[in-house]
Order: C-alpha cells, then structure tokens, then sequence
C-alpha cells in the first residue's frame, strides 16, 4: 500500500490518502475501515440528463464522493472492495444523504477519515505500508485428477486456480488411457503455473500431494521447462519443494504449512507465526488442558490474572459495529503487550485465521495453570 498523505492523531481524529497497489492491500484496507469512518474516492455514477426532445438520456459521469461507511464487503476473487453509505460531499449529481457504493480497486486512490485512529488500525496501515512483497509462497496443492494453486500473501490466501480431470484407473488395458489422461492433467496444471506463479514475487513453491502425484508433476514440469525453454522454471527450480498432503483440497493446506522444510524457507512471514502459534495453542490444549484456553470470557479471566502468555485473535473481531466491542478487544491486545504477553493478530483470509474462528476467534496460551477457568461459564 502506498501512503500518499497521512495527518493522524493517536487516539484521536485524522486522515490517511493511499493507494492500494496489491490485493493484500485491499485486504487490510477492509480492516481498516469501519462504519462511521468517511471515505473519498472517485467513482463513476450513472446519471440521467433531460433531452431537447423532452426525453431522458443516462450517462455515467465521474464523480469526486466522500460517503459514511454502513457497509463494506471484499471481493478477494475480483481484487475489488465495495463501500456502502451515505453521500456527505455538495455534488451537482448526488444529493447528500443519497446512498452510493464506492469500489475501491488495484491503483485506485481513496482517502480514509476516522473520528478515532486506534492502535490497531495504526498497527494495520503500518503493516500495510511495508515495502514487502505480497505473496510469500505459493503452492500446488493436488491429487490425481485434482489441483489447486494457491498464494500465500502476508494477510490473504487466494485461490487462483482448480483445476479438475477425470484419470481412468491405472490396471490393466486401460494403462495407455491413464497416461494419456495424466499427462493431459499435468499439462493444465503447469498452464495454470505459469499464469499464476510469479517467481520475482514468491519466495517459494511448494508442489503437495498424497503419494506419488508431487513427484510426477514435478518431474513433468522440469522436463517440460527444458524442453520449451520455460526460463522461470529452469532459473528457479531450487525454489520447487515437494511436500506431503493427505488430498487435494484445501483443508490439506494447514499439514502443507505445518511441514518442517517448507516453516524454514517462511519461517519469517506473518502466516509461519500464526500457523506455529495455534500449532502451539493446540499442543497445549490437548498435553496440558489447564494452559490453554479460548472463549472471549475465559480469555478476559485469564488476563485479569495475568496469566496470558501468548493471545490469538481474530481481526474479524476489530471490524465489529459496536465501538465499545472493538475497543474492549484493542484495550485488550494492548493490555496484553503491556504485560510482556505476545500477541498474534491472525487473518480470517488465511487457513490459521479459519481454524481460530471456528473457536469463538480467541484464544490464549497460559504462563501458568489455571484449572477453574473451566467451571466459568462462557
């Protein structure tokens, strides 16, 4: 993301101008905003406009708006964000208090207002403005007649391809047909690869899949890259790692993140934190039950005991419309980190964020044991 402008107050009122410039960006513009929160962008409107002949002829005109957010949805697939509310901009075109929804895309720039620049939202447009490539990894996950790749930026885990075939069994006289069908399989895949992989952005590439399926593909896909003279592959072939993965879909992608080869090559990125962090909340709720704990109730006992060590959070939880809530959860990362506590604010868009949603979206690790949590009810 890039700052263009920035007159903030901690704690207090301002704005920021930016232009989102990848789709994590968006991603953390949509965390960023909030209802209540004033957003100015130039958008494109559809008019009506009286003819001569007494009729009405509609144009679309471009428009300079600034609208109080209601509502604000991410389209991941599309790298299109899309603001709802209220026009409070003089407009010869739009009245004010008339709704207008502002879509917000890659290079589109847009200025954001709040009456109260918390520390989360600084923490998140810090984040967002660091000079930092997007997708740190990338990863074809497969099986035979199944593959998807995906990309692994520093908040958001798309999807970019799925790509299906139906492989006959390999017995018998129709072992001729299974070939066949396999390398037809494989071709669609490495034509996906080389669409969506971009080896002057990802760190690496890891090639998943149960049984021998990762080492076929990636004997095809070498072979293919000398024989095509595919130069991206052949330059970076020592960035291909090959892992195990139970299937092809995507619940796979949490075992894929979790191998020990490929958490050295991310060992840096946010996703490694967060995928060692709840691998750790889960060890300890299954080895040592009274040290761990989840639940917005359980988690705010633990605090006022100042037993949390380490405190995983959903951002879903900061996008909340009720104020009070959103601060209740700032005022309690703070609070945390004031302790010596380590915070991991995790992604909803990232498999983690997923899993950790699933449980209430907060959690924590104990510094010590606290067996009556269990008897407070939830």
């Amino acid at each position: 993301m890039k700052l263009v402008r920035k007159d903030v107050v901690p704690r207090g009122p301002g704005s920021i101008k930016v232009i989102p410039e990848e789709s994590d960006d968006l991603w953390h513009a949509y965390n960023l905003i909030s209802k209540g929160d004033t957003v100015l962008a130039v958008t494109v409107r559809k008019v009506l406009r009286e003819m001569a002949s007494g009729g009405r002829d509609a144009e679309r005109v471009k428009l300079k708006l600034e609208i109080k957010v209601e509502v604000v949805d991410y389209d991941k697939e599309g790298s299109v964000l899309r603001i709802r509310g209220k026009n409070i901009l003089e407009n010869e075109h739009v009245k004010i208090g008339q709704f207008h929804t502002l879509e917000i895309e890659l290079q589109r720039p847009f200025v954001l207002r709040k009456v109260v620049w918390d520390s989360w939202a600084l923490d998140m447009l810090k984040q967002a403005c660091e000079p930092a490539a997007s997708a740190d990894l990338a990863v074809v996950l497969m099986q035979e007649g199944l593959a998807h790749i995906f990309l692994i930026g520093r908040s958001v885990t798309t999807t970019r391809a799925r790509i299906e075939a139906s492989i006959p069994r390999k017995h018998g006289p129709a072992i001729a047909g299974y070939e066949t069908a396999l390398n037809k399989f494989f071709e669609n895949v490495l034509q996906a690869f080389l669409k969506h992989v971009d080896f002057k952005i990802v760190r690496c590439v890891v090639i998943a899949s149960p049984g021998f399926t990762k080492d076929q593909f990636h004997g095809y896909l070498l072979l293919e890259a000398e024989r095509r003279d595919l130069r991206s592959i052949i330059e970076n072939k020592s960035r291909l790692i090959l892992s195990h993965a139970t299937s092809g879909y995507k619940h796979s992608l949490k075992e894929v993140l979790d191998a020990p080869n490929v958490m050295i090559l991310i060992k840096d990125t946010k996703a490694a934190q967060e995928v060692r962090a709840l691998k750790d909340f889960f060890d300890m709720l299954s080895n040592d039950t009274a040290r761990a704990c989840y639940g917005p109730k359980h988690v705010e006992v633990a605090h006022e005991r100042m037993a949390v060590q380490t405190l995983l959070i959903t951002d879903d939880l900061f996008r909340n419309a009720d104020i009070k809530t959103r601060q209740k959860y700032v005022d309690l990362v703070e609070s945390v980190k004031a302790s010596g506590g380590n915070v991991h604010i995790f992604s909803t868009m990232h498999v983690s964020g997923e899993q950790l949603a699933q449980l209430t979206g907060i959690a924590a690790i104990l510094r010590f044991p606290l067996p009556d949590l269990e008897d407070i009810e939830m």
